[in-house]
């Protein structure tokens, strides 16, 4: 099938007259064919599902469980939160309604993105258990952008791999590629505890119908089912874009992605406005609708994700920020910190503030290829590297009368342990059929020996304070000690050979229990660790190579 759909894209293609050419831009023909198939209709009304139109009445002694908001930013560095590093442009972006949820909860400061790109990441989070337990390990990607980053992902002498030989007759369509239907997912182990459970925003765990949020247990959804879409149409007189003509994957971004949403698995139709602005709106509406009875919201912006897309208005409040592409990329982050604390004051306008759990975090680290420094600091690398800027991630969760406000956590966790935290919160069960890594955080510190991270030939474990990383491009070892060299700066694996040793062992333990990847890493891409994309190469500059 995905063959039949590629050679139709190319065969419409060359009958336009060969406008663009194809061999210079067939990375065009994901957008192109999809286009053809689902053309984008115009913004219509979302209606949502109305809930009772007062709270039922409950037996004595029992209590309404709690309403529960997972929250998901797209690219969200550490430094972006100026409760974290101060934020954007030097402390100019601030965050005040991110940073109100760690002040009136808990944050936990040691918290971990389960993945370094966002389809794991969203996986574990879904299932509560490592992706590469079912298969899920890198990034669902139509092969064409693979082959595009091949083309324009070298770096310096260092050079893109595409692995043609895995392209094979066997390798999932791209709508394919996502959560297998056997994962019981969060949503559906609150449902069937009884909550109505809504997904706004980014999905990225398959587009196939067996694989959106409503196969999956939501009962609504108004989703974006890519890894991506653009915030606003790029003439829209209310945009003010930022393109990044040193990276390849904004190339592709641009070429392919739509302003574009799905309600329900029904079709493509324009949001009203900015991404960012719409959703929250929505999501204010879901909650109005749902006030009465317990919700599940997994609400996932695609912000700050690139295509960097701001509102002219929210850019003019920033003239301070010379640098086009910094401008954009915070007026970005201030709106979508508005737009949560308008969700927020939501809320407490419906009266149900003080029951409901609200969880915040983002996917993975700052992008390398913004060409915007420091996103991540103090930590050293980025979304694609296991150093800790790409995996080290904001976590707050938020619940009036339950937990004290102020509260801080040192205690190793992240993304993994959301699932059992809301099941535990909504009284739901978690499945005994299978290993669960996730753990109930609210009840305290998780209870494990390590964390790990894989992505190819790409492995990490953190034991204790002690972090080992392990890769075959270049083929190296590096060795940290977190508790004195919290941003990586010292390698001490010559110095620690049997500690080396111990950690490659558990390792190589915790992989024999992994699946096989559902669908292959087509893709190593080398990324510097301490510089951005268009940072000039010197030789000398640490790097890694990461597979997708």
């Amino acid at each position: 099938m995905k063959k039949r759909w590629i050679a139709l894209g190319v065969v419409a293609l060359i009958g336009a007259g060969g406008y663009w050419g194809f061999q210079e831009n067939k990375y065009r023909l994901p957008g192109m064919i999809q286009d053809w198939r689902d053309p984008v209709q115009p913004n219509h009304a979302v209606v949502w599902q109305q809930g009772p139109g007062a709270v039922p009445a409950t037996a004595p002694g029992t209590k309404r469980p709690p309403n529960i908001i997972l929250i998901v930013a797209d690219d969200l560095g550490w430094n972006d939160i100026s409760l974290n590093g101060g934020g954007v442009a030097g402390g100019i972006v601030k965050t005040p309604n991110i940073d109100a949820l760690a002040r009136q909860g808990l944050n936990f400061t040691t918290a971990y993105a389960a993945n370094a790109t966002c389809s794991p990441s969203r996986a574990a989070m879904m299932t509560g258990r490592y992706p590469t337990r079912f298969g899920f390990e890198f990034t669902a990607v139509p092969t064409a952008f693979a082959e595009n980053l091949a083309h324009g992902g070298g770096l310096g002498p260092l050079k893109a791999v595409f692995h043609k030989e895995l392209i094979t007759d066997d390798i999932p369509d791209y709508p394919d590629m996502g959560v297998p239907p056997s994962e019981i997912t969060i949503a559906e182990a609150v449902k069937a505890a009884g909550y109505h459970t809504i997904h706004i925003g980014k999905w990225h765990l398959g587009e196939a119908p067996r694989l959106q949020p409503n196969a999956q247990g939501f009962d609504e959804s108004l989703a974006i089912l890519a890894g991506g879409a653009k915030f606003l149409p790029d003439d829209d007189p209310d945009t003010v874009n930022a393109k990044l003509p040193w990276d390849p994957i904004d190339r592709f971004i641009w070429a392919n992605l739509r302003h574009a949403v799905t309600f329900n698995g029904g079709k493509r139709f324009h949001p009203q406005g900015h991404m960012t602005d719409y959703f929250a709106a929505e999501a204010e509406k879901a909650i109005d609708a749902n006030k009465n009875r317990p919700f599940f919201m997994y609400l996932a912006f695609n912000a700050p994700h690139t295509p960097l897309q701001a509102t002219r208005e929210e850019y003019d409040r920033l003239p301070q920020i010379k640098d086009h592409k910094t401008r954009v990329y915070g007026a970005m982050i201030a709106q979508l910190d508005r737009r949560i604390g308008d969700v927020m004051a939501k809320l407490k306008q419906a009266g149900i503030d003080d029951n409901t759990l609200v969880i915040f975090t983002s996917d993975n680290g700052g992008a390398w290829y913004t060409g915007i420094p420091h996103l991540n600091a103090p930590y050293r690398g980025w979304k694609a590297t296991f150093f800790e800027g790409g995996i080290r991630t904001p976590f707050f969760m938020r619940w009036p009368g339950h937990i004290a406000p102020g509260s801080t956590r040192a205690d190793v966790t992240g993304h993994i342990d959301i699932y059992s935290t809301i099941a535990a919160a909504a009284g739901a069960k978690v499945p005994t059929d299978r290993i669960v890594d996730s753990q109930n955080i609210l009840a305290g510190p998780a209870h494990r020996q390590a964390m790990y991270w894989r992505s190819g030939d790409y492995r990490v474990v953190r034991a204790g304070d002690w972090k080992l990383q392990v890769t075959k491009r270049p083929e190296k070892v590096r060795l940290y000690n977190l508790a004195v060299d919290p941003t990586e700066q010292h390698d001490v694996s010559a110095q620690e050979p049997q500690r080396v040793a111990q950690l490659r062992a558990m390792i190589e333990a915790q992989n024999k229990g992994m699946a096989k990847p559902i669908w292959p890493g087509l893709i190593e891409g080398p990324v510097r660790i301490d510089v951005p994309l268009n940072a000039p190469w010197k030789d000398g500059q640490d790097y890694i190579y990461w597979t997708n």
